[in-house]
């Protein structure tokens, strides 16, 4: 019962380092351009390192998982409403693709926090270690 919760840890994981990648090229094929807090290179760079970092704890909480040690959960849903409260940012959004992405985290972040507190997990990380 714990493989989707390490997958869908992965599955953020990646794709913070994926977006981390995207900020980093962008920035350098297009410069800094953008909102005041992404225009400038020491900002932009900070930036590309917070969200490799989130990325790279978020494959850590995977691997958490995989072993099933229960202290994978607090993180797993800190950033689970982490990434709630910022998909409702974005579904309040006028774009309707931004918008879309918002509801999608949402919804992935509701189905992590109810996977990470199903019985069978709690049985899975506590007889496991």
């Amino acid at each position: 019962m714990l493989l989707p919760l390490v997958a869908l840890a992965a599955v953020e994981g990646v794709v913070l380092i994926g977006y981390a990648v995207y900020v980093a090229v962008n920035g350098f094929r297009e410069g800094t351009t953008g909102p005041a807090e992404v225009s400038n290179p020491p900002a932009l760079i900070s930036l590309v390192v917070i969200l490799a970092l989130l990325g790279a704890g978020m494959l850590l909480i995977a691997r958490g998982w995989w072993q099933a040690r229960r202290g994978a959960r607090s993180p797993f849903v800190f950033a689970q409403l982490v990434v709630g409260l910022v998909g409702w940012e974005a579904s309040q959004s006028l774009d309707s693709a931004e918008r879309t992405v918002g509801y999608l985290a949402v919804g992935v972040a509701v189905i992590g926090i109810v996977l990470a507190f199903l019985p069978v997990v709690s049985r899975a990380i506590v007889t496991e270690e």
